[in-house]
């Protein structure tokens, strides 16, 4: 299994709260990955590892075969990390362009226009392009966020809670842009998620952890569903 990302004996804290203690999993390349689990196992807290937004005192975060555990969240995005957090964090009272323009700035410059592609995979931005984050409906600011992770052209997009507070419809209008951005695309994703018929639909492998460890790993389609939504009830 070729990994893009690779994780080894991971702690994670906040401040001298321990949420991570001796975390291992591997994100194999051009691979659609999730990881599920209860709330508070340390979900979200593993993405805020992988981009540097935690403190993380020891193991190992490898990446295109790099430790980067010591490096600052803004290499990790130049070295091609797209990162799009819990709740999205678009600039409200900025247009949707200016966000976009912001996505390019962050990525180190590797591009000086937005692609053609991102406007094709989420065709209602170029309607609003003049219009405030702030004033998007949550599904479209979910769109908005991923496209600004994805202007600068990652290898590995990093998504915590993408379906979180959004109508069905545009759950399934962002999982086909997803499954796109990997098929056609090439790149690697790690999403972590609770909505399981999201997950089992998207996903080709599944982790499931418990208090910050792996307790359940495999192929999603090999995986039963019942079996899974026990572990996260």
């Amino acid at each position: 299994m070729n990994s893009l990302l690779e994780i080894k004996n991971l702690s994670a804290a906040y401040g001298e709260s321990k949420v991570i203690a001796d975390l291992s999993f591997k994100v194999p390349k051009d691979r659609i990955v999730c990881l599920i689990g209860r709330n508070g196992v340390g979900k979200s807290t593993t993405l805020k590892s992988i981009m540097g937004l935690v403190k993380t005192p020891s193991g190992q975060i490898s990446y295109n075969g790099e430790d980067i555990i010591k490096l600052p969240a803004y290499e990790r995005v130049k070295r091609g990390i797209g990162y799009v957090p819990q709740g999205r964090d678009i600039f409200p009272r900025m247009t949707v362009e200016e966000n976009l323009e912001l996505g390019l700035e962050a990525g180190g410059g590797k591009t000086r226009k937005i692609p053609d592609y991102i406007y094709e995979l989420f065709p209602v931005l170029p309607l609003f392009a003049k219009r405030k984050g702030g004033d998007l409906s949550g599904g479209q600011q979910q769109q908005l966020a991923i496209a600004r992770a994805l202007v600068s052209k990652p290898s590995l997009l990093v998504l915590d809670e993408p379906t979180e507070g959004i109508q069905p419809s545009i759950i399934w209008d962002i999982s086909k842009a997803i499954r796109r951005v990997n098929t056609e695309l090439g790149i690697t994703v790690l999403i972590v998620e609770q909505y399981l018929k999201f997950v089992m639909g998207i996903s080709d492998y599944l982790y499931v952890l418990e208090k910050g460890e792996v307790i359940l790993e495999g192929e999603t389609d090999s995986l039963s569903q019942e079996k899974v939504q026990k572990m996260m009830t």
